[in-house]
């Protein structure tokens, strides 16, 4: 059934607002805002800024918070200063100590936010806000009637004994470039040294001639391969070749009018482009003349030199381009231990990432959870000289089929069970947050937002821990109400019984 509203809508002074003019104090915003230690990064936010110089810069609240903001939402930066505005809750996140209806700042600051912050600092406010919600969890644990003696001595300060499971993984966070292709880099190398010389000669325009580029016969020529459904090896590497000496002309019309001093017209953003595509050319040079398809540092970004193409070995994407990230996880917490935009085997990260969990809780872990490839000889001897058991199979002959061998092959199951958590963080950064597709443009920034990205899902963990607590709080009331309302019925009743 279908009720028709025959009245008309309230005139806007009249629209009703709930809470009196309160925020409620069980709202996702204000739960979040009192599990992270905001004084802390207040200190590591202040020592960026000189104390006597330069206007007074934003709160390292409202910088970290706009940036958590963005991530936990996923709006664009505009869309961001805009919910803000319009949102109480995001304000009083951000600590302002009243509503306004005014943006607290431009959606351009955003970018500077990002530039102020680094993974080193990151790094540091996501240790504090794990350990911060780690503390409270233990002392939950100690102060629950409910709660074991051996629950509440799990991160004790006893380093006697191995404690915990860690489990550590890595993968790789795609950045927002056009797949990469030899030809369509040479192109768009070339389409670019054009607009040098045009901005180079702007100012000459009438007055001398302007070097001759060809740009229309090396377009025509790209588009004869590029538009083919499949080229064949010997076609691609001839466009290749005529897309090179296309390019080495035009270097040699811009080093000749860089010899004029035409150099100053030229923006900052061409110059660093033109080094860029000097490197490429180099670089693709050096392929086509010794046949090879692969070259260290490998350009396939004008615009994002930085990335590199990361080998997966996926049977969806055999190859990525972007951050490769190593994290560990511990109890559903992750730490990211390294970011690194060159492609490097994340097997010997594993000591390293075993000794910052002995100075995160002050002893090893019992066990370590990883994949294949971190199984090598090395680290199965460091971990077995701590006391420490890796997870797979071990090293030698198979033993026979008994009792033990059974035991064996349950361990390993629920090995590969724990191991899954960390996939599913994975997941959960690619699917429900940014890590997908990192659509910043400089190293920093990129490597701000994966920080940000890993910081959230860990403030995600903490809300969800406190909203079950409640929840469970609540059932538990509601239990004990509804014992003692049949407990009050059942004792009316014997009372009436006595009377009549």
């Amino acid at each position: 059934m279908y009720r028709k509203d025959n009245h008309n809508q309230l005139e806007f002074e009249n629209f009703y607002l709930p809470f009196s003019g309160h925020l409620r104090g069980d709202n996702r915003w204000v739960i979040l805002a009192g599990q992270i230690p905001w004084r802390q990064i207040e200190e590591l936010y202040g020592k960026l800024f000189s104390e006597d110089n330069g206007c007074p810069a934003l709160s390292a609240r409202v910088a970290l918070g706009a940036l958590l903001i963005k991530e936990r939402l996923g709006t664009s930066d505009r869309e961001t200063v805009e919910q803000i505005r319009e949102n109480p809750y995001l304000q009083y996140f951000l600590g302002m100590k009243e509503y306004q209806d005014k943006p607290l700042f431009d959606d351009s600051m955003m970018t500077h936010f990002r530039k102020r912050f680094n993974k080193d600092i990151l790094s540091d406010i996501n240790e504090k806000i794990v350990e911060s919600a780690m503390k409270k969890t233990e002392d939950d644990k100690v102060n629950s009637p409910d709660s074991s003696k051996d629950e509440s001595d799990k991160y004790n300060n006893d380093s006697s004994a191995n404690k915990g499971k860690l489990i550590v993984d890595a993968t790789c966070t795609p950045a927002d470039i056009t797949y990469p292709t030899d030809l369509s880099l040479l192109n768009e190398a070339r389409e670019k040294t054009e607009e040098i010389i045009d901005t180079m000669q702007e100012p000459f325009v009438g007055i001398r001639k302007k070097p001759r580029t060809y740009r229309r016969k090396a377009r025509k020529s790209y588009l004869a391969v590029a538009k083919q459904k499949k080229p064949g090896v010997k076609k691609i590497r001839k466009a290749i070749g005529q897309q090179l000496r296309y390019l080495k002309r035009n270097f040699g019309h811009i080093d000749h009018m860089i010899e004029e001093g035409l150099l100053v017209y030229l923006s900052k953003r061409l110059y660093r482009l033109l080094l860029v595509i000097k490197e490429l050319y180099r670089q693709q040079l050096w392929m086509y003349e010794n046949r090879s398809h692969s070259i260290s540092d490998r350009i396939v970004s004008i615009y994002q030199p930085h990335v590199r193409p990361i080998v997966r070995g996926k049977v969806r994407t055999p190859v990525e381009f972007g951050a490769k990230v190593s994290i560990s996880l511990v109890d559903g917490f992750s730490f990211v231990d390294r970011i690194d935009w060159d492609a490097y085997n994340e097997s010997c990260d594993l000591e390293e990432q075993i000794k910052r969990y002995k100075q995160r809780f002050g002893f090893y872990p019992e066990s370590v959870h990883v994949d294949k490839i971190y199984r090598n000889h090395d680290n199965r001897r460091f971990c077995k000289k701590h006391g420490i058991r890796i997870s797979g199979p071990p090293l030698g002959k198979p033993i026979e089929e008994t009792e033990k061998l059974k035991e064996q092959r349950r361990l390993q199951y629920q090995d590969e069970i724990d191991r899954i958590a960390v996939e599913g963080k994975f997941g959960q950064g690619k699917r429900r947050f940014s890590l997908a597709l990192i659509m910043t443009k400089l190293a920093q920034t990129s490597e701000v937002a994966i920080m940000v990205s890993f910081i959230v899902m860990n403030l995600e963990k903490i809300l969800t821990g406190i909203l079950s607590f409640l929840l469970f709080i609540w059932s538990r009331l509601l239990v004990s109400f509804q014992v003692a309302a049949l407990n009050c019925r059942n004792h009316t009743r014997q009372l009436l019984k006595v009377c009549a």
